[in-house]
């Protein structure tokens, strides 16, 4: 579950433009690095990979002949070396040196290290719930647009 948040997080930093980060101070960068670094980001970049990868595949079961290609193509261009300097601007433009200190400090204890682990599943699993909500209500939202439909 883990790997959802970091590939949401990877997703945001690559979209980012690098013009937008602020804070390009050494020292601050370095914060953000060694912040990435203790949340295991770098060595997860894999699993993101492989997972990115298989929801493409659901939703385009038509790539599937292609899925060793395509897996060689992220393997190669989805790295830590390749993401790594967008990511750190994108969180230096987010949070200060202090702030990151203080989160390499928090995800260093025990606590800090269950969160890592158990945060990104519960953020799935409150998406999950929405969801379902939102599903269970799906006839209502369907006449709620008829209904602005024949007003028209």
């Amino acid at each position: 579950m883990r790997t959802i948040l970091y590939a949401g997080l990877m997703t945001m930093a690559l979209l980012l433009h690098p013009g937008v980060s602020g804070g390009d101070d050494h020292s601050h960068r370095q914060a953000a690095e060694t912040l990435l670094l203790v949340l295991g980001v770098d060595k997860s970049l894999p699993q993101i990979a492989t997972q990115m990868l298989d929801n493409q595949l659901k939703q385009h079961p038509q790539l599937a002949p292609q899925r060793e290609v395509l897996q060689r193509f992220l393997t190669t261009y989805f790295t830590w070396e390749s993401v790594k300097e967008d990511t750190i601007s994108a969180y230096t433009h987010e949070f200060t040196e202090q702030e990151l200190k203080q989160l390499t400090a928090f995800y260093k204890t025990p606590l800090g290290r269950k969160a890592s682990d158990k945060l990104p599943k519960l953020a799935f699993v409150a998406a999950e719930i929405g969801l379902n909500h939102v599903q269970e209500h799906q006839a209502e939202l369907r006449q709620m647009i008829e209904a602005e439909q024949h007003k028209k």
